[in-house]
């Protein structure tokens, strides 16, 4: 008898990723949910005993879902699979109901474990399976391959696992736990870039430090936008003698942008196998519009590939934005990865 499996990942790659992770036999047929709405009504169907849940989605997050499971006690057993590696995150899906945690990008050998640990595979399968040619890095006959990923999907996709490990970073050193967006993936011109940013439609003013980096094939540059309002808290919080000063806020654009932009673009370079260089950062601007930190953009008309991060520190009024921008020349080098990806 085989199980009945749901993956629910807003990320195409993802769900082409999982997919391709189970073993031959485990199921005759997977279902996919694009978001926690649309996994609620297969699971309010009876239509899966075992569920793959992300947790970072629009509409309805995996968070939500594990919610509604519990409050309708709805029969299915669910493992996370999420970029978002922080250990609180770790413990709220537990407590959640969720049976285990499986970090992104997925790895077979994690899956398969589970799978027997749980009971919907045994050790015997696996070995019978080993010996097909290729039968278990082949995932569920060809549905995986039936899964259509573009450019901008692959961005997505491996800028929230490379979130997740900025992320985790941060809230390790602060003890605090970091709000996980959907990043924002954007082909723009370098003169549109103000208006892709979500915190451009803001009256605040922010503050903002810039890093570029380059790498076989790459190249860009990282821009975190901080919000004004926030950083008495923030040095609070990273423990500075003097909160408050024109000087501790330098300190504190420098300190945020070497955790975030260091644990993230080694994250970006990790997936792409290959090694960042980083330039220095260098202060932009202080205590200014979002349109004014970005002039410095204006003069060329190069297309970038945008990717847009908005870190948010729950129950602290803490806000930044980064941005990583890709220039258009990083494009076929992408592409590339992506193609060696999906074959």
């Amino acid at each position: 008898m085989t199980t009945r499996i749901l993956i629910c990942d807003d990320s195409a790659l993802a769900r082409k990723q999982m997919a391709r992770a189970l073993p031959s036999g485990l199921a005759d047929k997977i279902l996919f949910a694009n978001n926690g709405v649309e996994a609620l009504e297969k699971l309010r169907a009876r239509e899966a005993d075992l569920m793959f849940l992300d947790l970072n989605m629009p509409e309805m997050d995996g968070y939500a879902v594990l919610e509604r499971v519990l409050a309708e006690d709805l029969p299915i057993m669910t493992i996370v699979v999420s970029g978002d590696i922080q250990p609180e995150a770790r413990e709220r899906v537990r407590k959640l109901g969720a049976i285990d945690f499986i970090k992104k990008p997925t790895d077979l050998g994690v899956v398969l474990s589970l799978l027997v640990e749980y009971g919907f595979y045994r050790a015997g399968d696996i070995e019978t399976a080993a010996l097909n040619d290729g039968e278990l890095n082949s995932g569920i006959d060809s549905q995986a391959q039936n899964i259509s990923v573009s450019l901008s999907d692959y961005l997505q996709e491996i800028s929230n696992v490379a979130m997740g490990r900025s992320s985790d970073l941060l809230a390790r050193l602060l003890r605090v736990f970091v709000k996980q967006p959907v990043p924002k993936i954007a082909f723009i011109a370098n003169s549109e870039l103000h208006m892709a940013i979500s915190a451009a439609r803001d009256s605040d003013t922010y503050s903002a430090v810039c890093q570029g980096f380059t790498g076989a094939g790459i190249a860009g540059e990282a821009l975190l936008l901080f919000a004004d309002a926030s950083f008495q808290e923030m040095a609070e919080l990273l423990h500075y003698e003097t909160p408050d000063g024109e000087s501790v806020n330098v300190e504190v654009l420098m300190d945020m942008s070497s955790i975030l932009f260091g644990a993230f673009l080694k994250g970006i370079g990790d997936q792409l196998d290959l090694k960042l260089g980083l330039g220095h950062p260098s202060v932009l601007g202080q205590h200014r519009q979002i349109t004014e930190l970005l002039e410095h953009q204006n003069s060329r008309e190069e297309q970038l590939l945008c990717i847009e991060i908005s870190y948010a520190l729950e129950d602290k009024d803490i806000h930044c934005d980064m941005l990583v921008l890709l220039t258009e020349d990083s494009g076929p080098f992408l592409e590339q990865r992506l193609q060696y990806l999906m074959d």
